[in-house]
């Protein structure tokens, strides 16, 4: 469940560059865009709270694991780390991205962004939160040579310095926010966390947009049926899906997996740009598929490994501590 729900996500947020393009062509500009997305993001996860308020408590995943298992944290903490995940994580990176978008080519950007999964890797195994296993290496480098491939099979792309900085900027800010995202997933339900980030992410373009003049909200309804397909599909199940994939899978198979968004958005390319997959790109995809393959696999074999021997040991299997459903990852990592 939680590799499904991280390749939903990748298939969301591939899809918004889409959006994006058909968006730009009906003339909403990037700051109306950020704005518009975050806001309409933040008011329609609310009304979900309010229609279901079961959807406001924090539950145990299918392992087993909640907050209980993680060391206390004050509440107060938890709710601002989730308001700044929102404000100035994700407010910056979407910036940083869009910002760098007007000065280079997609493709170019999109392979930039994309050194984030190994950075996340990198740093969670030297903090302690995970380990580099054999096989999440393989995955690792499968995954990042089919996505070089995808990115690279476009064809030419033309190289901006200022915006191949803010491109690497972005991928940095990402992973910062993934990593620390990881920290407060378990406390919080995966709805209300949502809520937090998409409103301090709101807020700090709301506030931005004060300063600088306002944003032109002026076009037309193809513009604002864009702008819906963003809010809903790229940013509300996006993020409702990442979080809870985030909180089953660890940071580093959640980055992974969730590779798949660039083999989503050249799919989605051919199908509505008129844009071809080169076999080059269609070699990187199968790469990036097989990656996830092995990731399942692999999670599938050790929970295997993991269930009792004897019928009379389910009740008591049943109660442990969750390290022992996921001994490949010790206790405190976020998954």
């Amino acid at each position: 469940m939680g590799a499904a729900l991280c390749l939903l996500s990748a298939a969301c947020f591939g899809a918004m560059a889409i959006f994006g393009k058909l968006a730009y062509d009906a003339g909403v500009s990037p700051a109306a865009l950020l704005l518009v997305r975050f806001s309409l993001a933040a008011v329609l996860l609310g009304m979900v709270l309010l229609a279901r308020p079961g959807l406001r408590r924090a539950r145990s995943d299918a392992h087993g694991t909640d907050a209980a298992d993680r060391p206390p944290m004050r509440r107060g903490r938890v709710l601002a780390i989730a308001f700044g995940l929102g404000a100035i994580g994700y407010a910056t990176q979407a910036s940083l991205f869009f910002s760098a978008l007007e000065l280079m080519d997609a493709s170019l950007l999109a392979l930039i962004l994309y050194t984030y999964p190994v950075m996340v890797t990198v740093v969670a195994v030297l903090l302690g939160r995970d380990r580099l296993s054999p096989a999440r290496g393989a995955a690792l480098a499968a995954a990042s040579g089919g996505t070089l491939l995808v990115l690279l099979g476009a064809g030419g792309v033309s190289f901006h310095p200022l915006g191949a900085l803010l491109a690497f900027a972005s991928a940095i800010t990402y992973t910062v926010y993934i990593l620390v995202a990881d920290t407060v997933v378990h406390r919080l339900a995966p709805v209300v966390l949502s809520v937090l980030v998409m409103t301090g992410a709101a807020g700090t373009l709301g506030v931005r947009a004060l300063f600088t003049g306002g944003v032109d909200l002026d076009f037309g309804p193809p513009g604002w049926f864009w702008l819906a397909c963003i809010a809903v599909v790229s940013t509300v199940v996006a993020m409702l899906t990442f979080f809870a994939g985030l909180k089953r899978t660890g940071a580093s198979t959640a980055a992974i997996l969730s590779t798949f968004e660039p083999v989503v958005t050249a799919a989605l390319a051919t199908l509505v740009l008129g844009e071809s997959l080169t076999p080059l790109q269609l070699l990187g995809g199968a790469l990036v598929l097989s990656s996830v393959a092995v990731l399942q696999l692999r999670r599938t074999g050790t929970r295997r490994q993991d269930l009792p021997s004897a019928p009379n040991q389910l009740q008591s299997h049943s109660t442990t501590n969750a390290t022992h459903d996921r001994p490949a990852e010790p206790a405190g990592v976020g998954s």
